[in-house]
């Protein structure tokens, strides 16, 4: 039974593959990568069942976490086109070429104007 799951999704990653590299916009191979690690972590999981080795969920969930990291981190290089950059920060900010904040000059009280 376990080997018929095994099988199944080694097929589907395959088909992962397949639209990762055929994939029409940049998203849908971000997508694909990502099915593709989730598949990972289910093949760590069901070969360390048929092996009797339970310590390979310890990795299945290790891998899970890193393929979540870098999936964001994907994602986000793509938006931004830097990973230092978060939403709403300009990115002159982050090479130093910022324009300085002045503050106006102040106006002088009312009544003494000339």
């Amino acid at each position: 039974m376990f080997s018929a799951a095994a099988i199944a999704i080694l097929v589907t990653m395959g088909l992962a593959l397949i639209r990762a590299f055929m994939g029409p916009t940049l998203y849908d191979r971000i997508l694909a990568v990502n099915m593709f690690g989730t598949k990972t972590v289910l093949i760590i999981a069901v070969l360390g069942f048929l092996m009797g080795r339970p310590e390979f969920l310890d990795i299945a969930l290790v891998y899970a976490l890193i393929n979540f990291i870098g999936v964001i981190a994907l994602l986000k290089y793509f938006k931004y086109g830097n990973l230092a950059i978060g939403p709403g920060e300009n990115p002159a900010d982050m090479n130093g070429n910022a324009p300085r904040e002045t503050t106006p000059p102040a106006s002088p009280p009312k009544g003494t104007e000339r």
